[in-house]
């Protein structure tokens, strides 16, 4: 199956599973995807996830997290897409729900959140935005 967005299907994936639920989900494997969850578990949005071999194919297993029952992620959301590419400088960087959410940024020095983009001085391509 050809995806055309990679990192919006993992995302969306991600937000039907919390829709229903889940305590995990699988998407196919990138390392575009590794990254943006290895923020996302740096940061607390989920427990994990691990690389697992499955007909042949790697997929990521997902592992999500809830509070009291709730989904951790609230709303996550596409900023940058295949069609409409959004760059920000380290200046222009705004706060996701006054400082509550992230942005996870796609860097010259890597996939990072907003937060370590601010500290590391560097900006780049705004992948989504997490809360």
């Amino acid at each position: 199956m050809n995806i055309g967005d990679p990192l919006g299907d993992m995302l969306t994936r991600i937000r039907n599973a919390q829709m229903r639920g889940r305590s995990s989900v699988s998407t196919p494997s990138s390392k575009l995807r590794q990254r943006v969850l290895d923020v996302l578990q740096r940061e607390g949005y989920i427990r994990g996830y691990s690389e697992i071999e499955k007909d042949g194919r790697r997929e990521l297993d997902i592992e999500l997290k809830y509070y009291d029952g709730a989904p951790v992620i609230s709303v996550v959301r596409r900023v940058s897409k295949p069609g409409r590419r959004v760059y920000s400088s380290v200046r222009d960087l705004t706060l996701v729900r006054n400082g509550l959410g992230i942005s996870i940024l796609s860097t010259p020095k890597g996939v990072m959140s907003d937060q370590d983009a601010r500290t590391e001085n560097v900006g780049g391509e705004v992948l989504c935005q997490v809360s």
